[in-house]
């Protein structure tokens, strides 16, 4: 299984607009995020957990020309709003996309993008087939298991996926222990770390360091990050050798949980 970061910014992304900090003047490639998404290649499919609003952007940066499935992690806008730009997969497979959501994401997703949904469609709209998934039940996206996790953002239950041996957690602030015990024996874990000072809906960098010692993971990548972390270069010094920052285009190999490409 091959991990590609797509993006691992936070809702503004980084740079931020109109915002001159010496992270968002940062020349290091590492310091451009977009908005938080993964690629999995697994089995011969290709699948992506969220749509934010770099979609286009970062399927043209990798050259993803094949899109079997879409899974979501929750339904604010920047895990959602590129999913209009699904087309091209349309019309290149000619087959509707499977995405995966919660009914509660699911009715968000028909809520903004109605027309998807309409009994007599505008010609050339995206095509998806619907698939409802809980925080209870293993489930299945194209021969894949994906066991999900939920955590809380905030008040808001989001979930987090767990594929064999790699775990994947956006948008997180606590997570109970009945779902940190799914969590157990992942060898790649990656969960979101926002900023240094207290934030009422994320893990801080600290709370995101003390839940990787309770998950022990070989090796843990954080992401869904601000720029009130700090540089990806000053950051990543300061952390224990078995944990990195994300940065997009990251791609790793779960099977030997090192990185393939770093740039």
């Amino acid at each position: 299984m091959k991990i590609t970061f797509l993006g691992t910014g936070t809702s503004q992304g980084v740079p931020v607009i109109g915002c001159d900090c010496t992270v968002c003047a940062s020349l290091d490639f590492r310091d451009k995020r977009l908005r938080s998404a993964i690629h999995i290649e697994v089995k011969g499919k290709s699948i992506v957990i969220d749509t934010g609003p770099d979609f286009r952007t970062q399927m043209l940066r990798e050259k993803i020309s094949s899109l079997d499935a879409v899974v979501f992690t929750h339904e604010h806008k920047d895990h959602t709003a590129g999913l209009d730009d699904i087309r091209p997969f349309n019309f290149m497979h000619q087959k509707d996309m499977p995405i995966f959501g919660t009914e509660q994401v699911l009715n968000q997703i028909k809520r903004e993008f109605s027309y998807i949904f309409e009994k007599v469609k505008y010609p050339g709209v995206p095509q998806v087939i619907t698939h409802e998934i809980t925080k209870e039940l293993d489930f299945d996206v194209e021969g894949v298991k994906f066991s999900p996790i939920e955590v809380m953002h905030y008040r808001l239950p989001v979930l987090g996926f767990r594929i064999g041996d790699f775990t994947y957690i956006t948008d997180a602030k606590t997570i109970a222990d009945e779902e940190l015990e799914k969590i157990k024996g992942t060898k790649v874990l990656v969960l979101n770390a926002l900023q240094i000072n207290h934030h009422i809906s994320h893990f801080t960098l600290q709370e995101a360091l003390e839940m990787v010692e309770k998950i022990n993971p070989e090796i843990a990548y954080f992401t869904h990050i601000s720029h009130r972390l700090g540089t990806h270069a000053e950051v990543e010094a300061k952390l224990p050798k078995h944990i990195k920052l994300a940065f997009d285009g990251l791609k790793i190999d779960i099977a030997t949980c090192t990185s393939i490409t770093t740039s």
